[in-house]
Parts: structure tokens; C-alpha cells; sequence
């Protein structure tokens, strides 16, 4: 908040001495005390929220400063780094496209980052590919599009409240792209879709909120016009949800659809039984209940009921 309240203001009235101001704090980016390199990453990302850089020709060097921070030992440095190259978005979203490789190719190390035990690297990374997605290639991120998704999917059941709605949204954001790679993309969709359905019980209301987002986003990736209609029309954010009813008919869609993918859907809710949330607990059976019960009798061959019963996976 501070480096932000002071950006402000320096990017109000410090305009024609920030290129100085920045070219004296670039040598601290190296300091050996982490306390300096934070401070100094912490005013760049602010400063890259605001188009000043841009009329003062500093972005492309800041930039590459930021980008230079990746492997950096501190974490919170490697944070900061990542939150400025997403703020480019919001100060200079014209540069976003010429310099989209290299952005995105900053976000998905960021994800991967091997020394980020609480995940905060990974967080800010798809908080800030959701900011820059807009402005991208889409050649570019079609090269990363499935790494990016397999990626973030295991984030969705995170014990951290925003690591699941960051990825969640990101993964929305994501079925923009997958128009020229639907087959690919569509797999990826029925992986998660179990998961997003599920949590739209989630314990936190932001939660449910990118969840309904990001079902919208994949409604109409995925061939069935009756699931796409009902995931637009009972997923609006001012919208309250009956959630058994809803349930009920988003199951009928999925086996008229999709029949052969019921074992596949009841084992993915079977790993739900063991939830630490009790609504999504107690969601997965009401889920596998309303899949057998709209499936055609000779698809209900394919579940096997002792695993079924027992409730294991």
C-alpha cells in the first residue's frame, strides 16, 4: 500500500526525474540484503501499473529487470518480479503483445518455481497471466495453453481459499484459446468439470464465484447446447443457485451427452467422499446419484457397484 500510495504520486509529479530515480535503484536489484531488493521490486511492480513508464521509454528496461529476478534467493522478490511484469497490463497493455513470449514465459516458470513451499510465487503468477491473457497472441499461448491447464489443475482443491479461486479463474480464461485446439482443450474441460461443479459448494462465496465464471467459460467448449444454456442462465454472479435441482439437470444433460463417460464422472466424485468440506462431501453422492439416475440401462453396466457402495476409489 505504501509503495503503491508513493508510485501514485511520483508517476503524478516525478514524471520527467523517474528515469534517474530508476536508473540509481537498478543497482539495488543486486543488493545482498533482501530487505533492499524487495523494497526496490516492490516500487518497479507499482511503477509498471502506470502508463508513465511508457511515455518515458523505461519499460522495456524495467522489464528486463524484472524479468532478470526469477531465480532471485528471496522469494518475496520473485513475487514482486512476477505482480510487475502482470501490472504491465493494467499501465502499458499495448506492449503487452510485442513482448508476450517473454511474459508468458516469465508466468509459467513462476508456476513451476521448486522453492515455493506456500505457493505465492504460483499464485501471483496466475493472478497475472489472468491480467495479460487479454492482451496476448494467441499464437503465443497456444504452445502453453495444455502445459498451463495441467498445471494449475491440482491448485483447484488447495487448502488456500485464493490459490483455488486464482486458478479456477485463470483455468476460465484459459477455454479463450481453446478454439483451435478443442480436442486437446475439451479433455482438459471434463478433468475439471467434476471439481468446478463440486465447488460450487465451496465454503467461500469467491470461491463459488470464479467456479460459476469458469463454468460459463467452458459451457460453450463443450458440444452440448442444454449444459452450455443452464451454465449461463444459473451462473450469473446475481444469481442465487438450487443447487440439487441444478445439479439434477446438469446430470441429465451429461449423460444424454456424454453417456459413456459415467464410470469416469462417478470415480472423480468417489474422490470427493473424503472431502475436509462438508458440502462438497456431501455433494459427490447427491452428484453420482443423479448421473445413475438419468443414465440409460445399458450404460449402468459400466459402474461397478461394491466400489460404488463402499465408497472407496
Amino acid at each position: 500500500t505504501c509503495a503503491n500510495s508513493v508510485c501514485s504520486a511520483m508517476a503524478r509529479h516525478a514524471g520527467p526525474r523517474l528515469p534517474l530515480i530508476v536508473k540509481n535503484l537498478i543497482p539495488t536489484l543486486n543488493s545482498v540484503f533482501d530487505s533492499q531488493r524487495v523494497t526496490t521490486n516492490a516500487f518497479f511492480a507499482e511503477l509498471l501499473n502506470s502508463n508513465v513508464v511508457n511515455d518515458l521509454i523505461l519499460l522495456e528496461t524495467m522489464m528486463d529487470n524484472m524479468t532478470g529476478r526469477q531465480k532471485d534467493a528471496c522469494m518475496l522478490v520473485r513475487m514482486l518480479a512476477l505482480r510487475g511484469l502482470g501490472n504491465i497490463a493494467s499501465g502499458s497493455p499495448e506492449k503487452v503483445r510485442k513482448h508476450g513470449a517473454k511474459l508468458l514465459a516469465s508466468m509459467v516458470n513462476g508456476m513451476d518455481d521448486k522453492d515455493d513451499p506456500h505457493n505465492l510465487v504460483a499464485l501471483e503468477a496466475m493472478s497475472s497471466l489472468s491480467k495479460l491473457l487479454d492482451h496476448l497472441e494467441e499464437r503465443d499461448i497456444q504452445s502453453m495453453l495444455l502445459h498451463i491447464a495441467i498445471r494449475i489443475r491440482p491448485f483447484f482443491d488447495s487448502e488456500q481459499p485464493d490459490l483455488r479461486r486464482s486458478s479456477i479463474v485463470l483455468f476460465g480464461n484459459l477455454t479463450k484459446f481453446s478454439q483451435s485446439n478443442c480436442e486437446v482443450f475439451f479433455e482438459q474441460i471434463l478433468n475439471g468439470l467434476v471439481t468446478l461443479l463440486l465447488h460450487l459448494q465451496d465454503p467461500k462465496p469467491e470461491v463459488v464465484k470464479a467456479c460459476k465464471f469458469a463454468l460459463r467459460m467452458c459451457g460453450p467448449n463443450m458440444g452440448c447446447e442444454g449444459l452450455c444454456d443452464m451454465f449461463l442462465n444459473h451462473l450469473r454472479e446475481d444469481r442465487s443457485l438450487h443447487y440439487g435441482e441444478f445439479m439434477n439437470n446438469v446430470c441429465k444433460h451429461l449423460m444424454q451427452s456424454y453417456p459413456e463417460m459415467l464410470n469416469r464422472l462417478i470415480l472423480t466424485n468417489l474422490f470427493y467422499f473424503k472431502s475436509n468440506w462438508v458440502d462438497i462431501r456431501a455433494a459427490a453422492p447427491m452428484f453420482i446419484g443423479f448421473l445413475v439416475l438419468h443414465v440409460d440401462e445399458d450404460q449402468c453396466q459400466q459402474v461397478d457397484l461394491d466400489q460404488l457402495i463402499s465408497g472407496e476409489w
